[in-house]
């Protein structure tokens, strides 16, 4: 349900316990426990404390790359069934960050959806909902405002099992979550003035029940937002380049200056914006180079765990009477 540094809060057929981490075995975001996580645990018994045994595989997990640059990843939340990325009206909308979260949110397995926030600060919230609708392809955008209670029941309906708000400090994922949940359970702050930013008020994922069934999972703003080397999710949010791509002339048109190219000609007729194609690109770029450090460090990890193996048997048959050194093998 919540997980710390340490230990974590599950939820067991016999309520709510926690679980110390100390003991188990972990290399990597993939063997951390995160919320949404499935575990097999230690029941405690007596004076000891529970602890972890194994995390079952996850269905979905959504994840970003490392905000320290390196090549680990960070999984944000697992088996997740819905995204909600959420985009506040109350300032002007960046499309760039918008079509990242979303390729994040498909990398994921989950289905995103897109929730207009705060549409009684916007002048014509009706053309921003059209504009975002271009940006976000085949996933609903719902619009919503907390002061004027709009939205919430449309949001409700297009949810499902665990879901998750997704979006940075400010854009108003606690305060949708309180109108999901039916009850002011999550902290809301205000949004700073100076620079229209949002304050942190959420300090942790949790899972809290939603009152329709399934359960809500508020996360801390983000304000990196790196994706962690898969083309899925990018081909799913900029499905409408890669099918123009398709009918460039060569197949390994770069979209530049190449004779033919169904993308520039689209760009050239106004059914393709310049912005869209250069968002596509920076992310391909980006994608390609996590996918390279990726990599790099799988091979890195497998160099390492034949050396080991190799330094373990060469120290066996050190041992006198070891079978390494009567030919048995």
């Amino acid at each position: 349900m919540r997980a710390e540094r340490g230990l974590c809060e599950v939820l067991t057929e016999h309520g709510p316990a926690r679980v110390l981490l100390q003991g188990a075995h972990h290399h990597g975001p993939e063997d951390t426990p995160t919320t949404g996580d499935w575990l097999a645990i230690i029941p405690a018994t007596g004076a000891d404390p529970a602890l972890l045994d194994a995390i079952l595989p996850r269905r979905t997990a959504l994840a970003r790359s490392s905000a320290d640059g390196s090549s680990r990843g960070q999984v944000l939340a697992a088996n997740v069934d819905t995204v909600v990325v959420t985009v506040s009206l109350a300032a002007p909308l960046r499309h760039t960050r918008t079509e990242r979260l979303l390729a994040l949110a498909w990398e994921s397995g989950a289905r995103p959806v897109v929730a207009l926030t705060k549409a009684d600060a916007q002048a014509d919230p009706e053309a921003a909902l059209a504009d975002m609708r271009q940006v976000a392809l085949g996933v609903d955008v719902i619009l919503t405002s907390a002061s004027l209670d709009q939205g919430t029941e449309a949001l409700a309906a297009v949810v499902h099992g665990t879901v998750v708000l997704l979006g940075p400090s400010g854009a108003g994922k606690s305060t949708l979550g309180n109108r999901l949940l039916g009850q002011e359970l999550l902290a809301t702050g205000d949004v700073r003035e100076a620079d229209g930013k949002g304050r942190h008020t959420t300090a942790w994922r949790e899972l809290l029940p939603l009152p329709g069934g399934g359960v809500l999972l508020d996360t801390p703003g983000l304000r990196s937002i790196g994706l962690t080397g898969s083309d899925e999710g990018l081909g799913r949010t900029f499905a409408d380049v890669e099918a123009l791509a398709l009918e460039c002339r060569f197949g390994d048109c770069e979209h530049r200056t190449e004779p033919g190219c169904a993308v520039l000609d689209a760009i050239a007729a106004g059914t393709l914006g310049e912005r869209r194609l250069e968002s596509y690109r920076k992310l391909l770029r980006e994608t390609a180079w996590q996918a390279s450090r990726t990599d790099a460090k799988a091979r890195s990890a497998r160099t390492a765990r034949v050396k080991s193996t190799a330094r373990q048997i060469r120290d066996m048959k050190k041992i006198p009477g070891n079978r390494f050194n009567r030919g048995d093998q």
